[in-house]
C-alpha cells in the first residue's frame, strides 16, 4: 500500500480536539481524498487510474480528505454500495482550486449577505462545502469538524479525468483495521493513514470557508 500509516493512538494525541480543520495526508504536490463505491465503480477506477465507466459524471460526487470520516460514512466499507474504499491522490493545486470556489451547502449568515446571494453563489459554483462532526474510529461524534467537498459539472469532469495522479484500492487495509477497531483488546493496534492539519495560505478563502 502506498499510503503512509501510523498508529492511531499516536496520531490522535497531536490532532486538534475542536474547531474546523482539514485533516489530510499530503505533500508538496498532492493530497489524498477518500471515496467508497460499489465494486464495479471502485474496481474500474483503481484499474484505470480515473473515474468513468459505470460512474455517472452528471451528478454531484463528494470527496473526503479525512480517513476516519470516510470510515464513519461507509461503516468501514460494510455499507451497501460502499464496499470498495479508494485512496485518490489528487493534485494539490486542484484541491486548492476546489476550495477556492466552494460554496457552503447551506446558508451561512456570516458569509453571505442574504439567502438570495447564497443561492446565486450556489448556482455559479461547481463545488460545495460541508462541515460535519468528525468521528473517532468507533463512530463517536467529536467536537472537531471534518470537511467534505462536493463537485459537479466541469469541475467533476476535470477531477475524474485530469487532476488525479493515482487511485489505490485500500479495501483490504480497511477490512483489517476494522477488525482491530471492533476488538477492544486490539484497539491499540489500530493504524490509520498519517494525517496532519492542511493549511491554506489565502486569508480571504480561509475566512469564507470558516477554517479554524
Amino acid at each position: 500500500m502506498k499510503l503512509i500509516t501510523e498508529p492511531y493512538p499516536t496520531q490522535v494525541e497531536r490532532w486538534p480536539k475542536s474547531g474546523r480543520h482539514i485533516l489530510a495526508q499530503f505533500d508538496d504536490q498532492s493530497i489524498i481524498m477518500y471515496q467508497a463505491y460499489r465494486p464495479e465503480i471502485g474496481h474500474y477506477a483503481a484499474k484505470n487510474g480515473c473515474f468513468g465507466g459505470p460512474l455517472s459524471l452528471h451528478r454531484m460526487t463528494w470527496i473526503k480528505p479525512s480517513f476516519l470520516w470516510m470510515m464513519f460514512r461507509s461503516r468501514w466499507g460494510t455499507s451497501e454500495d460502499q464496499e470498495v474504499t479508494l485512496a485518490i491522490r489528487l493534485q494539490r493545486s486542484a484541491f486548492d482550486a476546489i476550495l477556492e470556489q466552494a460554496v457552503h451547502s447551506t446558508f451561512v449568515a456570516e458569509v453571505y449577505r442574504d439567502e438570495a446571494e447564497w443561492a446565486t453563489a450556489v448556482k455559479r459554483s461547481d463545488a460545495r462545502l460541508q462541515w460535519d462532526p468528525d468521528r473517532d474510529p468507533s463512530g463517536m461524534r467529536l467536537e472537531r469538524r471534518a470537511i467534505q467537498l462536493g463537485v459537479r459539472g466541469e469541475t467533476l469532469k476535470r477531477y475524474a479525468r485530469e487532476w488525479i495522479i493515482d487511485i489505490e484500492d485500500i479495501s483490504e487495509f480497511v477490512r483489517e483495521q476494522c477488525g482491530y477497531m471492533r476488538s477492544r483488546s486490539a484497539y491499540g493496534k489500530l493504524i490509520t493513514p498519517r494525517e496532519a492539519v492542511y493549511c491554506f495560505d489565502k486569508p480571504e478563502v480561509v475566512a469564507r470557508l470558516g477554517l479554524s
